[in-house]
């Protein structure tokens, strides 16, 4: 029995390949493989002397030859083939354990140039592991250190691999392949220009117990790379595993903090804010957030962006919450918060970075893909339209809201005050209908003057400043554009309100 081994990632290679060869295996080799192999005591055939042919082009040609792929392509089982291979001279091989080339984390190094990334796509590793995947029925393909104790396993008890293991060695070794050439096509591609095909890798997470409803089946799968605000790539530290809607809006909490520096706390429900808060602490922005709804945080969600401290978590204590989100935890805060048992504690890295976040909706047949909103304007005073200008107070109001209500499903609309949300108004049919939702929250709470209310997206009239005006609402901010921004400006100096046009609107469907 004969082993081709040729490996870029030669993690626990050598404890296999001396035990192939203490089974009766002989070895053969190429390049840096052989000479880790030959370091450590395993005799090997280069595979120059199979081929009998040198290594050329730096290395670009060595395992492209018929007496690789004929010793492994050959069906032992087709008299034909066999006769053949006698006749060349060509002896069988066995088992091929290939890995290939690090383009992927070629590419991914800063400044890395075109040339360097070419040198690292890989030739003959591919064409040897797709010969052996495809002979399945009397070649074992090992792509996956993690296979090699199995692959043992059975050689030692059995003189083989099992027909049920080498064809799941065989799918594996396409889906290596598969990631290989998507991750190249992606990178050439981008190089090129070209943007016809959407080349994606994510891997599965976790089965789900089903989708939004119980009749939906669903998975959870997470993308190739960690990237900073993601659930994916969160640690789950308690509680119950995490169901389809508990991901979306998760999910969504996370897209809302990631817009804020300072102190922040945000509760969620349905993927919309019900609550939210920016404080000098997080004890107070978590605060702020539960007094802003103390009804609608029931069953939700809350996320914030400073460690969960022994305070917040007793006032969580007495709530129903479906899961809490922090970059960390305190252990005063654990030892509270492991008293609530199906609570889902989720620790989530929220590293800032600058680049940007592609985002993905499936719909029937098709996919859309965009980079998320990320945007966060300046609101600075030369933004203001009308008479009225806006106090300091205002202003930082308008620019809290206006963070805010991006992240409300549109229609939307955000009541403010202090630095808190008093009211959200989300997914109408029309905005009035948004606002008077946000405003009569506000009322209900108590607050009856002095609000600001920020809009997703411009007012087309002046009948949403008039409800608002009604309500207390002295600030508007929002985009501005309507064909019909006039008469929303002079509505609000005659009622005496400061508005702002952002310019941007931030739609959210």
């Amino acid at each position: 029995m004969r082993a081709l081994v040729s490996v870029s990632d030669k993690t626990n290679l050598v404890p296999f390949v001396q035990q192939l060869q203490e089974l009766g295996w002989e070895i053969i080799a190429t390049g840096g493989t052989q000479t880790l192999l030959e370091n450590n005591g395993v005799r090997t055939i280069n595979i120059s002397d199979v081929t009998g042919f040198p290594e050329i082009l730096d290395g670009r040609v060595k395992t492209l030859h018929p007496n690789v792929h004929g010793g492994i392509l050959a069906r032992r089982d087709v008299p034909e083939h066999m006769q053949i291979l006698k006749e060349q001279q060509i002896e069988t091989i066995d088992l091929v354990c290939v890995n290939l080339y690090p383009f992927k984390q070629t590419i991914a190094k800063e400044g890395v140039t075109l040339e360097e990334a070419i040198e690292k796509i890989d030739i003959g590793g591919p064409s040897m592991v797709r010969s052996a995947a495809k002979n399945w029925h009397d070649v074992t393909i090992v792509c996956d250190p993690a296979d090699y104790d199995t692959v043992i396993a059975e050689i030692r008890a059995n003189g083989n691999t099992s027909r049920e293991t080498r064809l799941k060695l065989s799918a594996k070794a396409y889906t290596h392949t598969a990631e290989y050439d998507c991750c190249i096509a992606t990178y050439m591609r981008k190089q090129a220009g070209l943007n016809e095909k959407l080349f994606l890798e994510y891997d599965l997470k976790q089965p789900l117990r089903y989708g939004e409803n119980p009749h939906q089946t669903a998975n959870f799968y997470a993308a190739a790379t960690p990237v900073p605000y993601s659930l994916a790539f969160g640690k789950q530290l308690q509680g119950k595993e995490l169901s389809y809607n508990n991901i979306q809006d998760a999910n969504a909490a996370l897209n809302v903090v990631r817009d804020f520096d300072e102190p922040f706390c945000v509760a969620l429900k349905h993927m919309n804010p019900c609550g939210a808060a920016v404080a000098p602490t997080i004890e107070e922005a978590w605060q702020a957030a539960y007094e802003a709804d103390k009804v609608s945080i029931y069953g939700g969600i809350v996320a914030m962006n400073r460690p969960l401290t022994k305070t917040v978590a007793e006032g969580m204590k007495p709530i129903f919450l479906e899961i809490v989100i922090a970059p960390s935890f305190t252990s005063e805060a654990m030892e509270i918060l492991s008293t609530k048992k199906n609570l889902r504690v989720m620790e989530v890295d929220m590293t800032k970075t600058n680049a940007p976040v592609p985002q993905y909706v499936g719909v029937v047949g098709g996919l859309l893909a965009q980079q998320l909103d990320t945007q966060i304007e300046n609101i600075t005073t030369d933004m203001c339209v009308t008479e009225v200008k806006p106090t300091d107070k205002q202003m930082a109001d308008m620019a809290f809201g206006w963070r805010i209500v991006k992240h409300v499903k549109s229609n939307a609309i955000a009541v403010v005050k202090d630095n808190h949300t008093l009211g959200i108004g989300a997914g109408q049919t029309n905005r009035v209908g948004s606002a008077e939702i946000a405003l009569k929250q506000a009322h209900a709470a108590g607050y009856t003057e002095g609000l600001v209310l920020a809009s997703d997206g411009f007012l087309p009239f002046d009948d949403t400043v008039v409800l608002a005006h009604q309500y207390g609402v002295t600030a508007i901010v929002q985009p501005g554009g309507s064909i019909r921004d006039e008469d929303a400006i002079k509505k609000a100096n005659e009622l005496g309100i400061t508005m702002l046009f952002t310019g941007v609107r931030h739609f959210k469907h």
